[in-house]
């Protein structure tokens, strides 16, 4: 009996290690089987939590597929000489980068496969389902996706509810014009003790490609460079002379004290130290994250002597956009993972933890109504993007814009700290995008000057 039962225990024994040999051999095969890809981003802390938590779901419910996501504190980091370097030994598969208004130039990299390309050749569901309004950005003269628009945004109007109330004003009546608005400010101001009224990051976005937007105007003509890039030039008429010298105005008696091109003023939004503040959409996930914090969203605001009726933002923010030179199994891996971000509920979860635009009408359908109610005003900016685009918004296209655009930055910066007047900054801003453009010549340089003279 006692030799029985000790071939017995030693049998077990014998059974138990061969089981768990397999098992781990089991395990080790199906991590062998998962073919990895890494996404690169540059998402803010808010939404980089919500992006890594859909990339955890994803990585839980099948074992074909792993992701990897690499942060980037912003694009000037990913596109850095070190990143660079990086990607030599290990090109990302997806990598997010920002609008620059000429995504035809981004697809022809050697280091880019367009969207579309890669779709025919590895079918998602739901591709063609994808919401044209949000996603002209991002789109050829053709109406091709040359990226995977999942961080598509727009510049809204934050403002803090309890500031609102505090002025005695309407919470539920955010001004909609610039001259309500400021009336608003004033009281804030003088009334709720606010030392920054208004804030805005994204300036450039704000006050001058959307002012023309939102007024019905062209911002580039002739009709905002989409015919053709070649040829564009800024339309910085009156209404963009009368806007900034307005803001230098409101910086003057202390109802506009930041500004800035980077989300840097979201954080003082965040903090409850600015009342107003305008900034792309996708900053709703940091404040909707952010604790204590009650607040509402509206549109921009416009000129209403301009036009009776205010036009439709242009949408831009990011995109995913899928490289070259990876091997057949990534690809597949790559169109796995985008078949699941555009599955209806997790698309819709995106939208509505981030504020970046809904991908495509089955994530809208699929998302909880009971959240547009939640934030005031957020139903309406929905709603508005839903509308047919015109001319005016249908986006802009001009060649070298990625380095028009600092520049406009600069002058701005000139312009509202009082160095240079609105006119004279807005002038040399034309003057300097045709020469960035192609449209006109550089000038000649003071040296050259002095030899012509000779």
């Amino acid at each position: 009996m006692i030799g029985s039962s000790f071939i017995r225990i030693i049998s077990l024994s014998y059974t138990n290690r061969v089981i768990g040999i397999l098992s781990t051999s089991l395990v080790c095969a199906l991590s062998q089987a998962a073919t990895e890809i890494e996404v690169w981003h540059t998402l803010n802390p808010a939404n980089r939590a919500e992006f890594e938590k859909i990339v955890k779901q994803f990585n839980a419910e099948q074992n074909d597929t792993k992701v990897e996501l690499k942060a980037f504190a912003d694009q000037i980091a990913l596109t850095s000489p070190d990143s660079r370097a990086l990607a030599a030994k290990r090109k990302p598969d997806l990598v997010q980068l920002d609008d620059n208004r000429s995504p035809d130039v981004i697809a022809n990299n050697q280091d880019i496969l367009p969207y579309y390309e890669f779709a025919k050749k590895y079918p998602i569901p739901d591709n063609t389902s994808i919401l044209a309004q949000t996603s002209g950005f991002i789109r050829d003269k053709q109406n091709r996706l040359l990226a995977f628009p999942f961080m598509a945004e727009i510049p809204v109007m934050f403002y803090n509810l309890d500031a609102y109330k505090k002025a005695g004003l309407d919470p539920n009546a955010p001004g909609a014009t610039w001259a309500a608005l400021q009336a608003q400010l004033l009281l804030l101001r003088d009334k709720a003790y606010y030392d920054c009224p208004y804030a805005t990051s994204q300036q450039v976005s704000v006050h001058l490609e959307n002012l023309a937007a939102m007024n019905n105007s062209l911002y580039a003509t002739p009709n905002n460079g989409l015919d053709n890039a070649k040829g564009a030039v800024l339309n910085f008429d009156t209404l963009f002379m009368r806007h900034i010298a307005m803001m230098v105005s409101w910086k003057k008696v202390n109802i506009f004290s930041v500004n800035s091109n980077s989300n840097q003023p979201d954080g003082l939004f965040a903090e409850g130290k600015c009342a107003v503040l305008t900034s792309g959409s996708g900053s709703l996930g940091q404040f909707a994250a952010t604790k204590d914090l009650k607040f509402g969203v509206a549109p921009l605001p416009y000129y209403d002597q301009l036009t009776p009726k205010p036009g439709v933002p242009f949408v831009s923010g990011s995109a995913l956009w899928v490289t070259t030179g990876q091997p057949v199994e990534q690809y597949k891996a790559t169109a796995s993972f985008l078949a699941y971000l555009s599955k209806p509920v997790v698309a819709a979860a995106w939208h509505q933890k981030t504020g970046f635009l809904p991908l495509n009408d089955a994530s809208t359908r699929a998302a909880d109504v009971s959240f547009y109610g939640s934030i005031p005003g957020l139903n309406r900016i929905v709603e508005n993007m839903r509308q047919a685009t015109t001319k005016t918004n249908r986006g802009f296209r001009l060649n070298g814009y990625a380095r028009i655009e600092p520049m406009l930055s600069v002058e701005l910066d000139a312009a509202l700290s009082g160095q240079v007047p609105p006119v004279k900054a807005l002038t040399t801003a034309i003057e300097e995008a045709k020469v960035m453009s192609g449209e006109a010549p550089a000038p000649a340089s003071a040296s050259n000057n002095k030899k012509s003279k000779k």
